[in-house]
């Protein structure tokens, strides 16, 4: 989406780390000339009331974040999503929940990353001494069903660099 310009972003009001996060996304997305509109919710019965005011602020997109709130209510966020005919993206969940994109961090290969930590530490080390690492690996999953739904032409470029594509 080109000119994509207003994008609804979910967050969980009792989380601190959206704070950080939201800023973060903001930095990037004026950059990019997109406007990001907060929705800071506390529950999953919020949810409803959140997308009628999404629609009342015209946004195109909606953005979820790496949060038990929208973990837990992949679903029904989708669902709404699709019903206000609005781009999904969050984690890769969101994607295999029938929303228009994913990306993130890839949990598997940093668990099995995880298991270097375990060893060392079995082997003597001390946990204080690890390094603290960021993840290296990263999944972008898109889901063409969801996007041909929204009647989006994916570019040729953009199924080449995803990991995964659901049709």
């Amino acid at each position: 989406m080109p000119r994509l310009s207003r994008v609804a972003v979910i967050l969980n009001a009792d989380n601190p780390a959206t704070g950080p996060e939201f800023q973060a996304m903001e930095t990037t997305a004026q950059s990019l000339n997109v406007k990001l509109l907060p929705f800071r919710l506390r529950t999953s019965s919020e949810l409803v009331s959140a997308f009628e005011s999404m629609e009342q602020a015209s946004v195109e997109a909606v953005e979820t974040g790496d949060d038990p709130l929208s973990f837990g209510n992949v679903g029904a966020i989708v669902a709404l999503a699709a019903r206000g005919r609005l781009l999904t993206i969050g984690p890769e969940d969101v994607a295999r929940a029938g929303g228009t994109m994913g990306y993130g961090v890839d949990f598997v290969a940093t668990f099995r990353h995880a298991t270097s930590f375990v060893d060392r530490i079995l082997k003597g080390a001390n946990p204080a001494d690890l390094p603290i690492e960021r993840a290296s690996k990263f999944q972008f999953i898109l889901n063409l069903k969801a996007a041909k739904a929204l009647g989006l032409d994916v570019p040729t470029a953009t199924l080449l660099r995803a990991d995964e594509v659901i049709e």
